[in-house]
């Protein structure tokens, strides 16, 4: 990996440095990378309809080739010039949905490279509300391909400094605009097949996309282990959003859990390690750990969805070196918090 100088530069989105954002799309355009703020997550964005630049993303993040990557655009008619098909239904979601935390799956036309798509014929859409995200797509030439900001495998970034972390030195610019709204990445729907299909769960609920499309299909893998199966998107087949440490995931009644986790505490605790447990606010203060984050209250999923990944990389700031987490439901937004969880902690659950 080529160590370049990363220029840094901390924007507002109420009021946009638009000198910032010509020179942020002038790197893409000519071919290098830009990290900047999604609503979602900081996106690690090149031109999406350059190949080269393609390459270079998946080798910044050390990201396997195969793994597709999200082309990002401004207007609706960007989208017809990147998709070959675009269903009426594409049409309706678009029109409730975009600018917002929702990517769609097409079949691809010519001119989206394959370096861009993972070697697949379809391509991934999504259109963000971040106002500086919009700048810079257009500033960029109307296409930008991103993945989340990260190492491959880590956890994805809703702050800068966890960014400047990762790709301090991998990349030409790093756009600072705060904390990201909501913390998860997109919903992604497939709409290149016969029928509907979620390939990630996100803030768009499969209730909220059935008030738009009718019943839809989810995708089985997604709260299943790695699929043997090519990636049709972002994050279905390699663990994603890991710590360094160690990750279980806990189920069953909460006094049960409770007492379970305490007990593997205390051992971890004689072992010399350090140890962490990612509770919520209604029982943050059962735990014995060394470290104690809450996520949020249960009665309130956004606000867990949008601390999950920050508590991931704070446990990493403060080296802790095994980890518990309570689960949560897997319906509305707590079917993306698990997805995640169950990634982070490569599928290590424990029934008590």
């Amino acid at each position: 990996m080529v160590i370049m100088k990363t220029k840094i530069i901390r924007l507002n989105e109420q009021q946009i440095n638009m000198q910032a954002i010509e020179e942020a799309g002038q790197i893409i355009r000519n071919g290098g990378l830009v990290a900047f703020p999604t609503e979602t997550v900081y996106g690690l964005g090149g031109d999406g309809l350059n190949a080269a630049s393609s390459g270079k993303i998946y080798a910044a993040k050390g990201r396997p080739s195969d793994n597709p990557l999200i082309i990002h655009i401004a207007d609706l008619e960007s989208l017809e010039r990147i998709a070959s098909e675009v269903p009426k239904v594409a049409y309706s979601l678009a029109e409730r949905y975009w600018p917002g935390p929702l990517t769609m799956i097409f079949k691809k036309s010519d001119c989206v490279p394959l370096e861009t798509t993972g070697g697949l014929s379809t391509v991934a859409v999504r259109m963000p509300s971040n106002k500086i995200a919009l700048a810079l797509i257009e500033a960029a030439g109307g296409y930008i391909a991103a993945p989340s900001a990260n190492l491959s495998g880590r956890p994805s970034p809703t702050l800068a400094k966890y960014v400047i972390q990762d790709m301090d030195g991998r990349i030409d610019m790093i756009l600072d605009g705060g904390e990201a709204d909501i913390g998860l990445e997109s919903t992604i729907i497939d709409l290149s097949g016969e029928a509907p299909v979620i390939l990630r769960p996100g803030y768009i609920t499969e209730e909220m996309l059935e008030e738009v499309v009718g019943q839809v299909e989810t995708d089985r893998t997604i709260l299943e282990g790695n699929s043997k199966q090519a990636p049709k998107a972002p994050g279905m087949k390699y663990r994603h959003y890991a710590p360094k440490g160690s990750l279980t995931i806990i189920e069953g009644p909460q006094e049960s859990v409770t007492t379970f986790v305490n007990s593997q505490l205390s051992i971890n605790k004689k072992e010399g390690k350090r140890t962490g447990v990612i509770a919520t606010d209604e029982t943050a203060g059962l735990y014995l750990a060394d470290c104690v984050k809450s996520v949020g209250s249960r009665s309130d999923e956004e606000q867990i969805a949008k601390h999950l990944f920050r508590i991931l990389r704070e446990f990493d700031d403060e080296e802790i070196e095994v980890m518990y987490a309570e689960s949560f439901e897997c319906k509305g937004m707590g079917q993306a918090i698990m997805n995640r969880l169950l990634k982070a902690a490569g599928h290590q659950v424990i029934q008590v």
